[in-house]
């Protein structure tokens, strides 16, 4: 067993993300940190050390056990990382949940009756002062 391992490989392992190409996409998106400082997806890691992943709404922080490169079962995974996220991101993640805020991602289908309303009433021409008359009049 090594006593290092590259970023992507060791997240894609711990199974923090599904795929290694997902891990690498955060590391070169600057969402997997250490110190502050942010990761490209061939960096070594070492036992010992703390690294921050963020996926919105929170950050998640990780003390690496064991730096892995191959996939392991999900019941090893408490012998190869240990979860030292702050307990004030889950209280973060479920306000958020609480809230009733629903980001629509792009593609996710039509907006409901009521979303539409609200996004009519959010959109109206009168609010910025434009009436359909008087742009007729100026033309």
């Amino acid at each position: 067993m090594t006593e290092e391992a590259r970023i992507d490989k060791w997240l894609w392992a711990a199974r923090i993300f599904k795929t290694r190409s997902l891990a690498a996409d955060a590391c070169k998106n600057g969402r997997v940190t250490k110190g502050g400082m942010n990761m490209k997806p061939s960096h070594l890691v070492k036992a010992g050390e703390v690294v921050s992943v963020k996926k919105p709404p929170i950050t998640y922080s990780f003390r690496i056990l064991k730096p892995i490169e191959q996939r392991v079962g999900a019941k090893l995974i408490p012998e190869v990382y240990e979860n030292v996220t702050d307990p004030k991101q889950y209280e973060l993640l479920e306000m958020s949940r609480i809230s009733g805020f629903v980001d629509r991602a792009r593609g996710t289908g039509r907006p409901t009756k009521k979303e539409r309303r609200a996004l009519d009433a959010f959109v109206d021409p009168a609010m910025f002062g434009f009436d359909d008359d008087d742009d007729a009049d100026q033309y």
